[in-house]
């Protein structure tokens, strides 16, 4: 992956795609996915060079305007969270399950990133509003304190601007519980 990733979240499908079009034409940027999600929003995840990514990022927000509900630009993506959007990972053992829960998608994406760089913990799910009306969440493993590290490092900006809807650490989960998290 190139140096940054781009999220941008719309209240508007319509506007969303007219935005994954800008996007693209502005900047050298590469397209990972542009889709709706519930209720009626539409997210577009990208990568490319730093400063290609802020110049789409505006370009997009410059064309979609109040359709716009967030976005994020994140240098230096750690590697273990694009699998994470498109579930592809798997437990194995686990000590214990941090989960985050938010009302943005963008904070989902945002706080999967820093939570894995805080601590040694694995990425396991990060659900980007689909089919949960409109909300998103990150599941993640590792040993308790390391699992505590990260959710105090993935929901410290959530907390400051009022997206974080719970988290929870979870010692010692019942391995029937990943059935119902991937």
């Amino acid at each position: 992956m190139n140096d940054a990733i781009g999220f941008i979240e719309f209240s508007s499908i319509a506007k969303g795609i007219e935005a994954a079009d800008a996007i693209l034409k502005t900047a050298e940027t590469v397209l990972v996915f542009a889709k709706e999600t519930c209720p009626g929003k539409y997210n577009i995840l990208f990568h490319g060079e730093v400063s290609a990514v802020n110049s789409s990022i505006g370009a997009a927000r410059e064309a979609c305007g109040h359709y716009v509900i967030d976005s994020v630009v994140i240098p230096r993506l750690d590697p273990q969270v694009i699998p994470a959007i498109n579930q592809t990972t798997s437990p194995g053992g686990v000590s214990a399950l941090g989960i985050l829960e938010f009302y943005t998608i963008t904070q989902a994406v945002y706080a999967a990133d820093a939570a894995v760089k805080a601590a040694d913990i694995k990425l396991l799910n990060v659900r980007l509003a689909t089919g949960i009306g409109g909300k998103s969440f990150v599941v993640f493993s590792g040993s308790v304190a390391a699992v505590k590290s990260a959710l105090r490092a993935g929901s410290e900006e959530a907390e400051h601007n009022g997206s974080l809807v719970a988290s929870t650490v979870i010692p010692n989960p019942r391995p029937e519980v990943f059935a119902t998290l991937l």
